[in-house]
């Protein structure tokens, strides 16, 4: 039998503010355990929670840039669960009335786009942390997340294979940075997902039962933990068991999913409106704002890189993959004045190489755009060589001197005096008179030794297509 795997994605993202979202608590991350949790956040008695605006603010600007519906009117309620994470006995989420609706975001997946359906996007407080390492047997709490905001952003179960999860994931991960409402930082929690999956026989219209796979905080690991769970499920129903409802955690080290809970369905944690939190009203003041505020979009600015810059689809994608990278190649284009795809060519392969070799991105590069765009210029008015060009960037990248105060103090000049690399290509030809027989008898790969000799006596410094076009005219 064949089947069809039907995968939605709720993704948390922790929200770019310095409070916490009822409270005044700072959300820095790696505090001591227990230290940016106050009175609030724990729900001690007599305390009431108080709504930060920014959070507000943010979650609009993400409804806006998916084209969704804002709500006019939404509402927060408590959430109730026990758990020894959450000291209040409730979450503070929402639930009927969301602050954003339906909207959608587009991927692209082997040249075609496909369309993935938001269903909501909703605010709410995050819990604390359990830990279990370290305590010989017991578990640790660290409440000190308790109270930060996110945004769950919901999608429709659009997607059919662990790729369109990942695409769909990294395309909510691009946006809110761009947006400069999440930081995206996986490793620290600030973004992580909750898959659900399942699978039903191809060409059938209902869903199968899926199981919720928790709390995942990689690309790579959303795309296993998809792939295994499906595998499961598919040999589960083949062998003539039953999937039933539940809640999993992927076990990355066996590359396994495995049951943590039955799944829980909406009314068994007795949602009602919060209390203590008046309605939040959208204003048209508010709207207003927040469309000024939109910064061009990555879809839209990769398609004017490629109408602009004359980039290929692939090379827009990478440069437009954050804000700040597509920043920083317009910044080298605008300082150095060189051809575009020169531009592009160095920070994909060059610049881009040597930062993930460094595990840095583009905020702490050790070359800034305006000391690239000195490299670049001295390339392309032929100062110096591309091989040159590739130890002028080296030595960029250990110290704060300039292009220009490289090859000075180096004396990397190309050497472009014609007949200084004549006199070089002769002496070359007179003490290589076998290789010179070998390349006029037919055996064109000899060619290559010549320009190797050349390039070798001037240590790299000859101009290449000056040499190549005088070896050519000299070996007839």
């Amino acid at each position: 039998m064949e089947w069809e795997t039907v995968i939605g994605l709720e993704i948390h993202a922790q929200l770019a503010t310095k409070s916490k979202i009822f409270s005044a608590a700072s959300t820095a991350y790696g505090s001591e355990p227990n230290t940016q949790a106050c009175a609030v956040d724990l729900g001690l008695p007599g305390v009431l929670p108080v709504l930060n605006e920014e959070v507000v603010r943010m979650a609009v600007k993400f409804g806006m840039a998916i084209e969704a519906e804002v709500a006019p009117y939404s509402v927060f309620a408590r959430k109730n669960y026990f758990y020894p994470d959450l000291p209040k006995g409730y979450q503070i989420s929402q639930m009927e009335l969301p602050i954003v609706g339906t909207g959608h975001l587009d991927i692209e997946m082997d040249g075609k786009v496909k369309r993935i359906g938001v269903t909501r996007a909703h605010l709410e407080e995050d819990a604390g942390k359990s830990l279990h390492e370290d305590f010989h047997g017991l578990t640790g709490i660290d409440l000190n997340r308790a109270g930060t905001p996110l945004l769950e952003i919901v999608s429709e179960p659009d997607m059919r294979s662990a790729k369109e999860a990942v695409a769909y994931m990294r395309k909510i991960h691009e946006l809110v940075r761009y947006l400069e409402i999440c930081d995206g930082n996986m490793q620290e929690g600030s973004f992580r997902c909750d898959a659900n999956v399942s699978v039903r026989p191809k060409g059938q219209q209902e869903y199968g039962t899926r199981a919720e796979l928790k709390n995942i905080n990689s690309f790579k690991f959303v795309e296993k933990a998809i792939n295994i769970e499906v595998e499961r499920q598919i040999d589960l129903i083949e062998g003539g068991g039953t999937v039933i409802q539940e809640t999993r955690l992927y076990d990355s080290d066996k590359n396994e999913t495995r049951s943590m809970r039955s799944k829980e369905e909406a009314n068994d944690y007795r949602y009602f409106p919060d209390p203590d939190l008046l309605p939040v009203e959208i204003s048209n003041t508010l709207r207003a704002e927040v469309t000024a505020s939109l910064p061009e979009l990555p879809t839209a600015k990769k398609q004017r890189f490629i109408k602009q810059y004359k980039q290929d689809s692939e090379t827009s994608t990478t440069l437009t993959s954050s804000r700040q990278l597509a920043d920083f190649y317009e910044s080298v284009v605008e300082s150095s004045g060189c051809e575009a795809k020169l531009c592009s060519n160095w920070i994909t392969v060059n610049l881009l190489g040597a930062l993930n070799k460094a595990d840095i991105d583009i905020n702490q590069s050790p070359i800034d755009s305006e000391r690239l765009a000195g490299l670049l210029k001295r390339i392309e008015d032929n100062t110096i060589s591309g091989k040159i060009a590739k130890q002028v960037f080296d030595t960029l990248w250990d110290s704060t001197a300039t292009a220009d105060e490289i090859i000075e103090e180096k004396g990397l000049k190309q050497i472009t005096d014609s007949g200084a690399i004549e006199t070089i290509i002769d002496k070359i030809i007179v003490d290589n008179p076998q290789q010179v027989e070998q390349y006029l008898s037919g055996k064109d790969k000899v060619f290559g030794f010549f320009v190797g000799q050349a390039m070798k006596a001037t240590q790299g410094k000859a101009n290449p297509a000056e040499v190549n076009k005088m070896l050519k005219d000299k070996l007839k």
